[in-house]
């Protein structure tokens, strides 16, 4: 029997790839010496290095016809036994697919978001599990994994740190508190304005600057977030992946929605408030932590990824917000 050979397929994006390192963590604990290859955008390809849990990474951008033959031609010569669709799209399904990978492990209908796909494999696993971490774990569990998930840290580049601690010297920035305000869709994002209000507290009671993360196309977040903060001074921070990862590691707490710097910041081992709305935390929340959730009761999934904010994100209140990053600190209010 050959030796297993797995091709790893998660193109993006940013939360979704730290929710399957613990999966891939399990299957290297396992498979030690054998050859894991990761398959993402070149955008992520940084963060899958830090993680350092694959032999070989692989950038390829799916939205260029040359990049997806350059590709293909790779992953077939390259003979592997095994291939596994973390993503669960029509994209990453098809390139092991029309490679000529004869094993293809993704998840069955249940689970996956594009009707059709579970098609394109060849074993499709029916999840019991609730959190999409665990859910990766099981399609690491049918490759022949000993668990479905392992723990696994991430090494930040010395060059990112020394300059992140750099930038924030010369702003007189020392311990402080990460808001993230922004998101992929705006409908799970609590509103800009209650997270100055909330770093005008942060400020005036705990004696602690904030550092907003602000992201391509939130500068309107960014803007109605230091308005609303009045004389609190919060820095807005913009920089590469391996710079976030700095500014993240060394955060005193971070505040956020259902996003991707979340969620690397936890995987950081920062400690974390989150904030959560129309996608439920029992699914897509902090992984085995004890970071804190708030969730108004009542609120559904509704992934509808509107432009306006969610009621049920408006239900959250900068009292609770405030609380949640005391007792996350270990401050006295």
């Amino acid at each position: 029997m050959a030796e297993p050979r797995f091709l790893v397929v998660r193109l993006g994006s940013l939360g979704d790839i730290v929710h399957t390192f613990p999966a891939v963590a399990a299957l290297r604990e396992t498979f030690a010496d054998r050859q894991i290859t990761w398959l993402t955008h070149p955008r992520w390809e940084p963060l899958v290095r830090a993680a350092g849990l694959a032999s070989e990474i692989w950038a390829t951008e799916t939205r260029s016809l040359a990049c997806i033959r350059a590709i293909l031609r790779r992953i077939r010569a390259a003979e592997f036994t095994t291939a596994i669709d973390y993503q669960g799209l029509w994209k990453s399904a098809a390139l092991p697919l029309f490679a000529g990978v004869q094993s293809r492990i993704g998840f069955s209908s249940k689970t996956i978001r594009e009707w059709g796909v579970p098609i394109l494999y060849t074993d499709r696993v029916r999840c019991s599990a609730t959190h999409i971490a665990d859910q990766n774990g099981e399609l690491s569990s049918r490759a022949g994994s000993r668990t479905g998930t392992a723990g696994f840290s991430l090494r930040i580049q010395s060059a990112a740190k020394a300059s992140v601690e750099q930038r924030l010297r010369k702003q007189g920035i020392d311990r402080y508190v990460v808001l993230s305000p922004g998101g992929g869709w705006r409908s799970k994002c609590w509103p800009a304005e209650r997270f100055g209000v909330l770093c005008e507290r942060i400020y005036r009671k705990l004696g602690l600057r904030c550092v907003v993360n602000s992201g391509p196309g939130e500068e309107d977040l960014a803007t109605a977030l230091r308005t609303a903060a009045r004389d609190a001074q919060p820095y807005v921070y913009q920089g590469d992946l391996d710079q976030l990862m700095a500014l993240l590691g060394n955060a005193c707490c971070i505040v956020g929605g259902d996003t991707g710097p979340l969620h690397l910041a936890i995987a950081l081992g920062t400690p974390a408030v989150a904030l959560f709305g129309p996608t439920d935390p029992a699914r897509n929340g902090p992984y085995r932590t004890n970071d804190i959730v708030l969730r108004a009761p009542g609120a559904t999934r509704d992934h509808s990824r509107r432009d306006e904010t969610d009621p049920s994100m408006l239900a959250i209140d900068v009292d609770s917000a405030f609380d949640a990053v005391c007792k996350r600190i270990g401050a006295a209010r």
